[in-house]
Parts: structure tokens; sequence; C-alpha cells
């Protein structure tokens, strides 16, 4: 549980350009959206029509999203995961009342019979 609100709420590094539609944010572990790894380091986040790429130097991924505003605006910007496969949930950006909520990735698995 601690680990997980450490995660929780990790000091992130922002940058809010205007309504959230650029935002830089400091990944503090291995992260992946869309099946795309990215490192522990800067990023940027850029939003337009419900859909986030996120890149990071020649490394980018894009994934669909759903903009949401909070009723009071965040202290801090947090990233939330997905349990242990470090896919990103929703991005809270400090400062704004703006949470960004990425789409649960499909299930690859088929069932044949």
């Amino acid at each position: 549980m601690t680990k997980r609100m450490l995660v929780l709420f990790s000091g992130i590094s922002l940058a809010v350009a205007s309504a959230a539609s650029n935002v830089n944010v400091n990944l503090y572990q291995p992260t992946t959206v869309n099946g795309t790894q990215f490192k522990p380091g800067e990023a940027k986040l850029q939003i337009k029509d419900n859909k986030a790429v996120l890149k990071q130097g020649k490394v980018a991924a894009e994934a669909n999203v759903k903009v949401e505003e909070n009723s009071a605006k965040f202290n801090y910007t947090t990233i939330s995961y997905r349990d242990s496969d470090h896919q990103i949930k929703e991005i809270c950006v400090g400062g704004t009342n703006t949470r960004i909520v990425f789409e649960a990735p499909a299930d690859k698995t088929t069932s044949t019979r």
C-alpha cells in the first residue's frame, strides 16, 4: 500500500501550457503506453481530440484518453499506474483541475476453439 501511494504521489515535474494540451512530466519508473516502453526521465505529453501522445526523445506512443475536470485544483502533478504492468492509468495535472484518464489497454489474448 505504501509503495502504491508513493508511486501515486511521486513528485512529478510540471509545466502546464494552455488547457493541459501540453504537459511536461518526469517519469520515475519504467512506464508503458500502448506497448511502448519509456525509461525514467523527462517526457512530454500532448493532448488533442481525446488522444494523448507521450514523447521521450525519439520514442513516442499514442493512447486514447478522456479529459475530466475535478471539482478542486490538484496541488501536484501525479501519475497513477495500473497494477504491476506500469501502464499509465491517469495523470492529474498540478495547478489545474484537469485529470487525464487513459483507456485500459486491449487484452491481446484470443481464445480459439
